[in-house]
């Protein structure tokens, strides 16, 4: 099935962003995994996903909505691919920015068969007066549409056929609570572990014809960001260096060696990782400091800060979000060579 191009907010050219690219929207479909029992990590929403698919198969019913929301490019796309093959249903995609008036919805609910499956990622996006069409189509599978105008205006209700919404994305903060409430089903996806990178790493390889050692596996795996978007990335670009720097085969040296080239570090961290890391650091004293100010400091758009960049140094420990703003930690420090600074506990305990 067709992946629409995700809009970046920027970096839409990186590496190691979560976001998709041209190249990845083309390669991703033989990459993608068609059925739970292929999809790797997520265990627990995947064996939640299989108990409600099967009970909603032997009932004949649509599966209820699902909201999945976390980083990008760990799987959100693919997981409403694969419940569309499940439920022997046709997948319909949008990108919620793409719909801007009322009507654009409308048209798409009423052009829905029964049992389809509507994507909407980036469902955060969605403008309020089209995010009130969906209330009733997700609750009553019912269109309420206002016809003519002033006194004249009479409101309408359209049956729609039963449905399941899948909705993704990257900030369900801003998911409005009356639309978070329509969906029976909200899993959060978190970020892999190297041993699960691995796995589809070596998958991947299979499917890409690429000959690749254990040893280049664990290699990629380790600087992957624990994204499986980003491991299928830096699996296509080290290929390119074991094909004209060796015999095809991606052993652990070489693809040490193009990681390397590609200023991608042991811990996944890019140019941009390490500018925002050092400009707490070495500006503003390890922080806190607030989002704006790093934003201005390294010419990085805020959104793209707090979607792409942060989430992964936070859960590596170099990175703390506190109230008063953003704070380098003692791991970041040694990361880069610099003694911790001393904490106001410490200087009190050697003060006593």
């Amino acid at each position: 099935m067709p992946l629409e191009l995700v809009e970046s907010p920027v970096r839409q050219d990186g590496l190691i962003v979560g976001q998709a690219t041209i190249e990845d929207v083309q390669s991703d479909p033989s990459l993608r995994p068609k059925k739970l029992d292929e999809y790797i990590g997520q265990t627990k929403i995947v064996n939640n996903l299989k108990i409600f698919l099967k009970a909603a198969l032997r009932r004949g019913e649509a599966l209820d909505h699902v909201l999945l929301f976390g980083p990008p490019g760990l799987g959100k796309t693919s997981l409403a691919i694969i419940l569309a093959n499940e439920l022997g249903a046709s997948l319909k995609t949008v990108h919620a920015p793409a719909v801007e008036k009322s009507g654009d919805l409308a048209a798409i609910l009423t052009n829905l068969e029964e049992g389809d499956v509507l994507f909407i990622d980036e469902i955060h996006r969605l403008k309020p007066q089209i995010e009130e069409i969906l209330y009733p189509a997700m609750e009553d599978y019912q269109l309420d549409l206002m016809i003519g105008q002033g006194t004249a205006a009479r409101s309408i209700k359209i049956d729609l056929p039963k449905f399941t919404l899948v909705g993704a994305t990257t900030r369900a903060g801003m998911i409005s609570a009356p639309l978070r409430g329509r969906f029976g089903i909200v899993n959060h996806l978190d970020f892999y572990s190297k041993k699960e990178l691995e796995i589809i790493i070596h998958r991947s390889a299979e499917i890409l014809q690429v000959e690749i050692e254990a040893s280049g596996a664990d290699e990629l795996a380790r600087r992957s960001r624990g994204t499986p978007r980003i491991a299928n990335r830096l699996l296509r670009r080290v290929r390119d260096y074991a094909e004209i720097l060796g015999d095809g085969r991606i052993s652990g040296k070489l693809a040490q060696r193009g990681l390397d080239e590609m200023e991608v570090d042991r811990f996944g961290l890019d140019e941009v990782d390490r500018k925002l890391l050092l400009s707490i650091i070495e500006k503003f004293d390890g922080g806190p400091v607030g989002v704006g100010t790093i934003s201005a400091s390294i010419s990085e758009d805020r959104e793209s800060i707090e979607e792409m960049i942060e989430p992964y140094l936070i859960q590596i420990g170099f990175l703390n979000r506190t109230p008063r703003g953003r704070i380098a930690t003692d791991a970041a420090y040694r990361h880069f060579g610099f003694e911790p600074p001393v904490s106001e506990q410490q200087v009190q305990a050697l003060a006593s």
